[in-house]
């Protein structure tokens, strides 16, 4: 079964090249929010510029509700002609996402698992395959899944604090980042960096994440959102056909590979979770969260 509001399987990726979304010499329209429990999305149709902030405490943590909301939330703004570009980042402080939702993997059904990873799957082809300008400002640490959503946009800019950090931390919860999270990976920092960072779990302050292009720019807190609008603006000056054919032409590779093998994507990841040596492992690291809370 498809979490509700994500739509079954392959063949739904944005079409690509398609016209510009805002006809010239509309008069200027309104700031419009719509959002749900874990979302926030804010459009300004006079800029065609939304903003999505995750507002899910404490650790905006990626549960299936999360993710179908964070899908439902992007397919609208994909949809409105209005919306050319989103700025993606968090209402919570000190985090951006702490990444997947342990409890969504730890103790449940194999339905239930096959069911949460048809939705992280679901948020990165529709993340990664967006026909819209996409911007992360990442305004607080970005482990596991949270990197990967960065990972996936157009740009990321993090503010410049050495106690915020970034990775693809898996392995040192004994879980080994799919294959899809690597490509994204490579394809930003390169090979070499991705392969040592991937295989030793590492977490990299926001200066040193910049130093290998794991983010594009470093700022301080309180110019972030307008460092953010700024960029968006140098993006959208661009026709959007030729961007998002070139977009498309960049990225292609890496969201096919996926669509061809999802469903067995999805069985790896069920009989990895499932391995009593992976549970008791999540277990562990749950006890420890637990401890560092009391």
């Amino acid at each position: 079964s498809v979490p509700p509001g994500v739509l079954p399987l392959c063949h739904r990726l944005p079409a690509w090249g398609r016209a510009a979304r805002q006809p010239p010499g509309l008069p200027l329209a309104v700031c419009r929010a719509f959002s749900n429990n874990k979302i926030l999305v804010e459009l300004d149709e006079s800029s065609g510029v939304a903003t999505m902030k995750f507002k899910s405490p404490p650790v905006n943590s990626l549960s299936l509700d999360f993710l179908t909301e964070f899908c439902i939330s992007l397919e609208k703004l994909e949809n409105n002609r209005a919306c050319r570009g989103v700025i993606v980042t968090s209402a919570v402080p000190k985090i951006f996402s702490s990444g997947l939702d342990i409890t969504e993997m730890c103790g449940k059904s194999t339905e239930h698992y096959a069911e949460f990873w048809r939705a992280v799957q679901e948020m990165w082809l529709r993340l990664y395959g967006s026909n819209m300008v996409t911007v992360a400002a990442v305004n607080g640490s970005s482990p596991a899944g949270g990197c990967l959503i960065a990972l996936s946009c157009d740009y990321r800019i993090m503010v410049e604090n050495p106690k915020f950090s970034i990775g693809l931390n898996e392995a040192q919860l004994g879980i080994v980042a799919p294959f899809w999270f690597k490509d994204t990976f490579v394809n930003v920092v390169g090979h070499r960096v991705a392969e040592r960072s991937l295989q030793l779990g590492s977490l990299h302050p926001a200066p040193e994440a910049h130093k290998f292009g794991l983010v594009d720019e470093l700022v301080p807190e309180e110019k972030l959102q307008e460092k953010a609008a700024a960029v968006m603006a140098q993006w959208l000056a661009l026709p959007d056909h030729a961007r998002q054919l070139t977009k498309s032409m960049m990225r292609k590779a890496v969201l096919d590979r996926l669509v061809a093998h999802r469903e067995e994507d999805v069985q790896n990841f069920i009989s990895f979770i499932s391995k009593e040596s992976i549970q008791k492992s999540l277990r562990m690291y749950m006890e420890m969260l637990k401890k560092k809370k009391g």
